[in-house]
């Protein structure tokens, strides 16, 4: 089975990730369909001092073309076919 992992990342809306082979993701920067295969962890920080902030809210950074992007889970996407 072959597997596309989309985000949306701006400005160019969505991409394709698995289309750039420099493309990586996630806590140990690997690639895109590497950290789907490797149960897709997300990054959560838990800091009582900045509750209700959104430096709380969990994300992905993704290494995207050489710019870094901190990505929320709800804006990726994967498609498997």
């Amino acid at each position: 089975m072959a597997l596309k992992v989309y985000a949306n990342l701006a400005p160019m809306g969505w991409v394709d990730l698995t289309d750039d082979p420099e493309t990586v993701m996630g806590n140990h920067m690997v690639k895109p369909g590497t950290w789907w295969e490797e149960d897709a962890k997300l990054y959560a920080p838990f800091n009582p001092s900045r509750q209700h902030t959104a430096y709380e809210f969990p994300y992905v950074m993704i290494a995207y073309k050489g710019k870094d992007y901190r990505v929320s889970p709800y804006h990726i996407q994967i498609v498997e076919y």
